[in-house]
């Protein structure tokens, strides 16, 4: 049985797995982070340059994996190339730390999504921060109820929620250029040097390009992977960064840099500018919907990252617990569902996720991207693909992750510290559920 899922797995073609990066780049954070982008770079030129720097940045990072996942074709992803080129308590570590993250992560878009729904379905009284607070979780506790009904309740959910996203986007960009008046509004002239202005915009615009690495995890599942995986990923983050250029040039065009800022909620400014009132109200449902779409994937995939631990032992066995009736594993849910709303709770804002996930995520992949220099010099997967710039891209691309983590340290020096303390407690974790099982098997074997 095993083998047959193998191969069926490994027919994934290189045009399968492009769409595979796509999918997992494109979210709703395009549909609110140009608002952060543009008020951290204060000017147009800056505005562009974040964006395209910030998808070269990302185009290198995707050779990067490309070649990590080329060479280590093995499923478990960051885990075992980590463990296998530093240490599995490093290793572990880092998986513990993103783990938690994804928590975050997925309250962070319930959060864009409460933002576009909100103005149209709250009392004015309470259209403020905690309004916002309040239908983030609410949207969250429905879909982890769903989730804990049953598997395939939450993929019949999955299932709606998923529809027609990309030509949302497309579509909104094209009729935007086409049909929106063009706005040309004088800029104030910034006050801080352009470089600080540079490193904040780069880090909403790294949190919105984010998600091509985890392909990496598909390495051993492509049709021969050492030479069509690097194409498939280049392919995909090819085609994201033409579609983030293309909204982009519409929010800018339509409402000018300043009025992107003064806009958290660009894609429907866009589409009130487009189509009137009726049309911002359409694109703030819309991108509800595929915020929950994101939220329920995140919902259904989270549990099984506790479950993989628990078999490693790492976790307590009530995670491998499953409800022979509904299949959910019901303890991981629960952990999962406080992973997204204690983080959602405490924080209170997109922003403050954003950033606090960003932290954690960008210094995950910086040690990743660097076992390629391991691999490398162990001659691991000789033969196969190998980056064009080697070693200096990966370099550039190590350094660029690193500085991304350093300016959220300079400007959220809380969330950064909570970030580390995280990390840090995955070693006494690692350590003592290795000494558990340990004592376990001596036991049997007594």
């Amino acid at each position: 049985m095993a083998t047959e899922q193998k191969d069926i797995a490994a027919r994934l073609s290189t045009f399968d797995t492009a769409m595979v990066v796509f999918s997992l780049v494109v979210g709703i954070g395009i549909f609110r982070t140009p608002a952060i982008v543009a008020g951290a770079a204060a000017e147009t030129t800056l505005f562009y340059g974040a964006w395209i720097l910030a998808g070269l940045v990302s185009l290198i990072g995707a050779f990067t994996f490309a070649e990590i996942g080329a060479r280590y074709p093995r499923a478990g992803g960051f885990y075992r190339v980590v463990a296998d080129c530093y240490h599995p308590t490093f290793a572990f570590m880092l998986n513990w730390a993103q783990a938690l993250m994804q928590g975050a992560s997925a309250a962070g878009v319930a959060f864009i999504g409460a933002e576009y729904l909100g103005p149209l379905i709250l009392p004015a009284s309470i259209r403020n921060p905690q309004g916002t607070l309040t239908l983030a979780c609410a949207s969250m506790l429905v879909l982890l109820v769903l989730n804990y009904r049953g598997i395939r309740s939450g993929a019949r959910t999955q299932n709606l929620l998923s529809a027609a996203k990309i030509v949302m986007m497309l579509a909104l960009a094209a009729l935007a250029l086409w049909l929106a008046p063009h706005v040309d509004v004088a800029e104030p002239v910034p006050t801080t040097p352009w470089l600080p202005r540079l490193a904040s915009a780069l880090v909403p615009c790294f949190y919105a390009y984010g998600g091509y690495q985890l392909t990496m995890n598909l390495g051993a599942d492509l049709k021969n992977a050492r030479r069509r995986f690097p194409f498939a990923i280049a392919g995909g983050m090819f085609t994201v960064v033409a579609l983030y250029l293309l909204l982009n040039l519409a929010y800018q065009r339509s409402l000018g840099t300043s009025g992107i800022a003064d806009s958290k909620l660009v894609a429907a400014a866009l589409s009130r500018a487009t189509f009137g009132p009726s049309g911002g109200a359409v694109i703030s449902v819309a991108v509800f919907m595929s915020a929950m779409g994101f939220v329920n994937a995140q919902i259904m995939q989270m549990p099984r990252t506790f479950y993989a631990m628990a078999e490693d032992g790492v976790l307590p066995r009530a995670f491998l617990h499953v409800n022979p009736k509904t299949q959910v594993q019901g303890v991981a849910l629960l952990f999962a569902g406080a992973t997204m709303l204690l983080p959602a709770f405490v924080l209170g804002s997109f922003e403050k996720l954003l950033n606090y996930v960003m932290f954690t995520d960008a210094l995950t992949l910086a040690v990743v991207a660097s076992t390629l220099f391991v691999l490398r010099r162990r001659h691991v997967g000789d033969g196969g693909f190998a980056m064009v710039g080697y070693p200096v891209l990966p370099a550039i691309y190590f350094l660029c992750l690193v500085a991304v983590s350093a300016r959220v340290l300079v400007v959220e020096p809380g969330l950064a510290a909570t970030g580390v303390v995280i990390l840090l407690t995955g070693w006494p974790l690692f350590r003592l559920s290795r000494a558990i099982v340990g004592r376990n098997r001596a036991s049997k074997r007594d």
